[in-house]
């Protein structure tokens, strides 16, 4: 099901990132005509003094994360809530209402010798009802939209997004179907041509390129993705049998440069008119 027309870009504001992640979903609030909902969760206790302090160090955060979000898109309407919960679940649950959910990685990208399964940012992306933008605590690059397409329809949905959101930044788009053997690279770039062709009326004056390439498909993603402004996967592509989601989403979660969207559900690309 689509978003409501006036649906937020929904902001899980932490501690360790909430500037960077409030920058780039201003941003992104701004390309899709959106406003931007702040919202620090987390379980109070202890004492009164204590739960004092917290609740003014949160008002503190979200206030810095408010101020970063108007630097960055002066023009996008923000509001900002503190509610008392599980972080992962609370935004889960308001996710069902959202546009997009936008989270920090807690410094994920740069973890090389762990793999935190259970890290807020994975298990956001893994259960919400609407696309999650993973961002990163350094600043993006200035290059192309990168989408991964592997003929999925879910590949499909990431495709369309992708579209939407080179086209709202006047960027380019990189679509890359990854395969396992030279016999494949004929047809894959048929099919890879013909999906950017029905989808490119929607964006007719975005620069596009195709290509196919063979290897592994989330070491191929992670390594292009490190000359991104943003890469676009789907939760999971053509592999039913496994969980929330595939290896190549999670693979670019743990190890991608760049902020990734992680697109889930049924719900098609945002539409032209901002919707």
């Amino acid at each position: 099901m689509a978003a409501a027309s006036d649906a937020p870009v929904l902001v899980g504001v932490g501690p360790e990132d909430a500037l960077p992640v409030a920058r780039l979903a201003a941003r992104v609030a701004a390309a899709h005509g959106r406003r931007l909902h702040l919202l620090h969760a987390f379980n109070w206790g202890g004492d009164a003094p204590a739960v004092t302090r917290s609740r003014a160090d949160a008002e503190e955060l979200l206030a810095e994360a408010t101020a970063a979000a108007n630097q960055s898109e002066p023009d996008v309407p923000v509001t900002a809530e503190i509610v008392e919960g599980s972080p992962v679940a609370i935004l889960v649950r308001k996710s069902e209402a959202a546009f997009l959910v936008a989270v920090g990685d807690g410094g994920m990208a740069h973890c090389d010798s762990c793999i935190p399964t259970d890290s807020p940012a994975l298990q956001v992306a893994a259960r919400a009802e609407c696309p999650v933008l993973v961002a990163r605590q350094e600043p993006p690059q200035q290059g192309p939209v990168l989408v991964g397409v592997d003929g999925s329809a879910p590949a499909e949905n990431a495709l369309g997004w992708a579209f939407a959101c080179a086209g709202r930044h006047r960027s380019r788009l990189l679509a890359l179907w990854v395969v396992e053997t030279d016999a494949a690279i004929a047809e894959a770039t048929e099919r890879l041509h013909a999906l950017v062709a029905r989808h490119r009326p929607n964006c007719p004056d975005t620069p596009v390129e195709c290509h196919v390439i063979r290897g592994e498909p989330g070491d191929v993603l992670v390594d292009q993705s490190r000359s991104a402004q943003l890469t676009v996967v789907a939760a999971r592509g053509d592999e039913p049998w496994r969980g929330m989601l595939g290896a190549v989403s999670q693979s670019l979660l743990y190890h991608a440069p760049s902020p990734v969207i992680v697109v889930r559900g049924a719900a098609g690309p945002p539409g032209g008119d901002g919707s």
